[in-house]
């Protein structure tokens, strides 16, 4: 895509220029990036970003119909429905991969989606660090999205995650923080946004309200931006003094029940040329006659964890709990980065914030770059131009 904007800034890339950028990026904030970073940003062309959109509206106008509504009621296993849950979700990250149609032309194809909030901070602080380093992304191209620069892209995220709330009456929820592998994006946050990262185990509840220790006293908490991953939470089992059940006086900047409501269970019922066919492995009248083309998800689980790449119906067969597996058709990444050591297939993964009102609104993009099967690290182990990066493209 743009090629002579790839040939100019494969041209002029130097391992020296890549070692500062990285460099710059693990000390702008208090805990470096644990995964590894790209050499480049995507170049994204006019026809691609228009295609994002409308992909994006596409996908995004089924999850405000009636319809979607009656399907996401059963989405959440029992026993985890949490109170006062907001009329929509504040965050939607939609992850499409970039693939070719019959035509040649690149076709977006959704992979997942999640109501859930992403690594928004970190890619703010990602472009602005490209752009300094690399000279070769023209001044006029843009992460963002909706007319927005990086401070209304800010602006937008402190409105959703604070409300009405003051910052120190604010938290960032997780479990250990300080430990996982988004950990860089939670200190943007706090230097960007003023919120701070706070440990499940750090919250102290009185009565209906939740507190945490700062300076020798204890702050009331009045909003949790959440970045709590249900599985995580049920699987470590962390000792807390409170409960995500319990009826809290609390404002939710991402209602955990969406996180189930908007999730692979939504895949199932999208009708789109962006969206591939996708079935509950429960529902499945017959076994597709090409297995070979298709993809095994669990139902509740993050970050590729558990995926079947190569399903077979004598594994299928064998799955205790069909209702909760997914069958989707398999997508084929088009080759469609240049790069010295050969060509990067790439993933978008669309950013939507909103106030939990209304749908959120897209704001930005953040892009992941491959090699190998899948994205994860192990796919793409001793390979370069590869990893976390962003996609830039001219305004709109």
């Amino acid at each position: 895509m743009i090629p002579i904007l790839r040939q100019r800034y494969n041209a002029a890339f130097t391992e020296q220029t890549y070692a500062a950028f990285l460099a710059e990026l693990n000390t702008a904030v208090y805990w470096p990036a644990d995964f590894r970073v790209a050499e480049s940003p995507l170049f994204l062309d006019e026809p691609t970003t228009r295609a994002l959109v409308r992909a994006a509206d596409d996908i995004l106008g089924q999850l405000g119909t009636p319809e979607f509504r009656r399907q996401a009621a059963n989405a959440i296993p029992a026993g985890l429905t949490v109170p006062a849950e907001t009329p929509f979700p504040h965050f939607l990250a939609v992850d499409f991969a970039l693939c070719h149609d019959a035509g040649g032309q690149v076709l977006p194809q959704l992979i997942e989606l999640q109501g859930f909030p992403t690594v928004a901070c970190w890619q703010a602080l990602l472009a602005r660090t490209y752009q300094k380093h690399f000279p070769a992304i023209p001044p006029d191209f843009t992460p963002y999205f909706d007319g927005l620069d990086e401070a209304g892209y800010l602006a937008a995220f402190r409105h959703a995650i604070l409300g009405d709330c003051l910052a120190e009456n604010v938290v960032l929820l997780e479990i250990e923080p300080d430990q996982q592998k988004t950990r860089i994006d939670f200190a943007c946050t706090h230097a960007f946004l003023g919120i701070k990262p706070l440990c499940v185990t750090k919250v102290i509840k009185h009565g209906r309200q939740l507190f945490y220790h700062s300076g020798g006293r204890e702050v009331p908490i009045h909003r949790i931006f959440n970045r709590v991953i249900f599985d995580e939470l049920l699987r470590k089992k962390p000792p807390m003094k409170f409960s995500f059940f319990d009826d809290l006086e609390v404002q939710w900047a991402g209602h955990p029940n969406w996180y189930f409501r908007i999730s692979k269970h939504t895949l199932p019922f999208l009708r789109s040329p962006y969206a591939p066919p996708c079935h509950f492995v429960s529902e499945l009248k017959s076994m597709p006659g090409d297995l070979e083309n298709y993809v095994c998800k669990p139902l509740y689980s993050f970050a590729g964890l558990g995926v079947d790449i190569t399903p077979t119906g004598e594994k299928i067969a064998a799955i205790p709990n069909p209702s909760e597996w997914l069958l989707q058709r398999k997508v084929t990444y088009a080759p469609i980065m240049e790069t010295p050591d050969g060509p990067a297939k790439a993933e978008v993964r669309l950013i939507f914030a909103g106030d939990g009102t209304g749908l959120p609104r897209l704001v930005n993009q953040l892009v992941r770059l491959t090699k190998g099967a899948m994205h994860g690290v192990d796919f793409n182990k001793g390979r370069t131009w590869v990893g976390a990066s962003a996609g830039f493209h001219a305004k709109l």
